[in-house]
């Protein structure tokens, strides 16, 4: 009897300290801040754990979930105090954003307010948006690759797109060519995941450029694994459950155009080097390229657009590797039919989708979202753009875009894919 006892006291000993070290593991990568206090949070009751639902879809987590979900909330009310004191601060800072360098100077700023009629189209907009995505996500007769598949099955490497906020509850996929950058900064400001001088960023435009898209600058999925081992999924899915989700979409016709333009027109050596020396010997029949990109730009070797399309049409491009992140299908970056979006915004209404999504998280006290370039790449440039695409390319180039166009509500350019 007594070994029994021993045995069984060790066993709850050693459940009790790895309890703790998880508790003190996920304080230390901001995991307790679990604040849910967006439009999209269901209510929960009196008795109910906070940032948890109430009913049947607590009820109907498994033991693991449940046994997470309880843990991350153990520390809210720790926390609340500090998190308001923050808060305070960030509504005192905020104020109209100061341009801070060249790049911003370009943009046009809109600092007007948006009335409540706004407010009223912006709601039934979403809920056209999300009708949309899901009647075709569950629509047996529409497929394309990695439809069928489920959270599941997504491996960790193609979840590295989601940023998670834990003190917000917010995740944001990004695509690059919508607005990412700024979306970025947001988060940066919101999660409070980069500092200044010992002091978190206030406004989005302050954040500098290269440490925007430094990738140890967000907590994203992919990172989870690392962090929660063997808890990571049951992690991704209370917080998919709990926490507010956005994307932000663009025709993605346009989005080609954009990404060619920024990353082909001008010089940038990685992609000179990764993509554009292949393209010009494949498919324009140079040899002994130069091994700069200013090398290259002041001979007038550069990449043509239709050098381009005949890359992402080419089947032996992703056998050498999955398209880039800046011209790769927003299905594949975002699985917008496993994950459950809750805003979906659109580059083509960026600015008053910002206002209200800014609103609807309860932020929009914290922030203001930078509005858009003047000079963004236009839906009315695709005829110029594609004028000398020969139109069997422009089929297959539609072909492979397809569930992006469809997905998100963009109609079919019969302009471009007809005689």
């Amino acid at each position: 009897m007594t070994k029994a006892r021993l045995l069984r006291l060790s066993v709850v000993l050693v459940s009790i300290f790895m309890i703790l070290l998880i508790i003190v593991y996920w304080d230390n990568v901001g995991t307790a801040h679990f604040y849910l206090h967006t439009s999209f949070s269901r209510p929960h009751s009196s008795g109910a754990i906070p940032g948890v639902a109430a009913g049947e879809d607590w009820e109907a987590l498994p033991d693991v979930d449940e046994f997470l979900a309880k843990l991350l909330s153990s520390s809210l009310k720790q926390n609340s105090s500090a998190s308001q004191k923050a808060e305070q601060l960030l509504i005192q800072s905020s104020s109209k954003p100061v341009v801070s360098n060249l790049e911003e100077n370009v943009r046009g700023y809109d600092w007007s307010t948006h009335n409540a009629r706004n407010s009223l189209d912006q709601e039934k907009l979403q809920i056209e948006r999300q009708r949309t995505l899901r009647e075709f996500c569950a629509n047996s007769s529409f497929t394309f690759p990695t439809k069928e598949r489920s959270f599941d099955d997504i491996p960790n490497y193609e979840l590295n797109h989601l940023i998670v906020d834990d003190r917000h509850g917010i995740i944001y996929c990004y695509v690059p060519k919508v607005a990412c950058t700024n979306w970025k900064r947001v988060m940066i400001v919101l999660s409070e995941s980069l500092l200044d001088q010992g002091v978190p960023y206030r406004n989005p435009l302050d954040i500098p450029r290269q440490y925007v898209h430094n990738t140890s600058t967000h907590l994203t999925f992919n990172k989870f694994w690392r962090r929660y081992g063997k808890f990571s999924r049951h992690l991704m899915k209370i917080k998919l459950k709990k926490y507010t989700k956005f994307l932000f979409v663009r025709d993605p016709f346009v989005r080609l155009i954009s990404a060619f333009r920024s990353k082909f027109e001008l010089e940038n050596e990685e992609f000179y080097r990764r993509f554009a020396i292949p393209m010009l010997k494949l498919y324009s029949n140079h040899t002994n390229l130069p091994t700069s990109v200013s090398e290259a730009f002041g001979a007038g070797l550069k990449v043509s657009f239709s050098d381009f399309i005949q890359y992402l049409l080419d089947p032996r491009t992703e056998k050498m590797t999955p398209f880039n992140e800046h011209w790769r299908q927003v299905y594949r970056l975002c699985h917008p039919c496993q994950i459950d979006y809750d805003f979906i915004g659109k580059l083509e209404t960026l600015d008053e989708d910002a206002a209200y999504l800014l609103q609807l998280l309860k932020v929009d006290r914290l922030l203001r979202f930078p509005p858009s370039y003047r000079n963004r790449t236009a839906s009315s440039w695709e005829d110029d753009w594609f004028a000398k695409i020969p139109l069997v390319w422009r089929q297959q180039l539609y072909k492979l875009y397809e569930a992006d166009f469809v997905l998100f509500g963009y109609p079919k350019p019969e302009n471009l894919l007809k005689d």
